[in-house]
């Protein structure tokens, strides 16, 4: 009977351990989704980061780091006089409770000095860091999808 009861212990010490790292994801602040990223061609030197992020509390994306591109920055798109331009932006806002789009008509991530060629279907890492209004920083690790150069912006479409 002694011998039974400690698989029992074992398996509840399992659960609560399970539970409490559930509690800790359940915090987490910031749920990121759609994450993509444009696949390139031989000799490409940069490409492009896109996803969904939605903060559960007023927060700011400040950093993004991966291991294919020796260069990462976040950067806004824009529209002046009938040209588009781009700069490079210190964090983007993330406003408690609202998805913010980074897609390829505003902000997005820009992977550049790229050290190999994303092909259509590789599975890109990305570390991004959200810091919220407190200054607590939070790593997200993500693995974005790599699309085809011709692949639909469905962060257009309407659903």
């Amino acid at each position: 009977m002694h011998s039974l009861q400690r698989p029992s212990r074992l398996k509840a010490a399992l659960l609560l351990v399970s539970l409490l790292g559930l509690g800790g994801t359940a915090s987490a602040a910031t749920q990121v989704d759609n994450a993509w990223v444009r696949a390139t061609v031989a000799g490409q030197h940069a490409s492009g980061a896109f996803m969904d992020l939605t903060a559960s509390s007023d927060s700011k994306l400040v950093e993004v780091q991966s291991p294919v591109a020796k260069n990462v920055q976040i950067h806004q798109s824009s529209m002046h006089n009938d040209v588009m331009s781009m700069q490079q932006v210190d964090a983007v806002a993330l406003p408690a409770g609202q998805k913010v789009s980074l897609d390829t008509h505003g902000y997005h991530v820009m992977l550049m000095e790229l050290t190999g060629q994303i092909k259509a279907g590789d599975k890109v890492p990305l570390t991004l860091t959200v810091e919220n209004a407190k200054g607590e920083k939070e790593t997200i690790k993500v693995e974005a999808q790599a699309r085809a150069l011709n692949a639909p912006d469905h962060s257009m479409m309407k659903h």
